[in-house]
């Protein structure tokens, strides 16, 4: 018998979006440390993967590279700040694709999370 993933629900797309927008409020060398941070950031892959969307692709590659990135052990703050402000820019322009407009709303303070995490890491 073959696994089939069950779709999530627009629900579980807002907690996952607000999970991962509180870890990016938190210590990123923390978060970087346990597995939180990493599960969230696979989590959004496949959930952008799904949408096969084309306009959504720099994101996808932007989150594969930071996550090897962070699993490379030697972290820069400086890529890691970069990737986080483009995608935090990304995500703002993902977010007209949402057609929930409180999953919008959601998507809009993931972005804002990521640009402040990446302030948070060159300051």
């Amino acid at each position: 018998m073959a696994f089939q993933k069950i779709p999530k629900d627009d629900t579980q797309h807002q907690n996952h979006l607000d999970g991962t927008a509180k870890l990016l409020g938190q210590n990123l060398q923390q978060q970087v440390d346990g597995a939180g941070l990493d599960n969230h950031l696979q989590g959004w892959i496949e959930d952008l993967k799904h949408l096969n969307n084309p306009d959504l692709h720099e994101m996808v590659v932007d989150l594969q590279e930071l996550k090897a990135h962070m699993h490379s052990g030697t972290l820069d703050n400086l890529v890691i700040a970069h990737l986080l402000r483009r995608l935090g820019n990304n995500t703002t322009r993902a977010a007209n694709f949402a057609e929930n407009p409180n999953t919008a709303e959601r998507v809009l303070k993931l972005a804002d999370a990521l640009v402040a995490a990446a302030d948070q890491l060159t300051s």
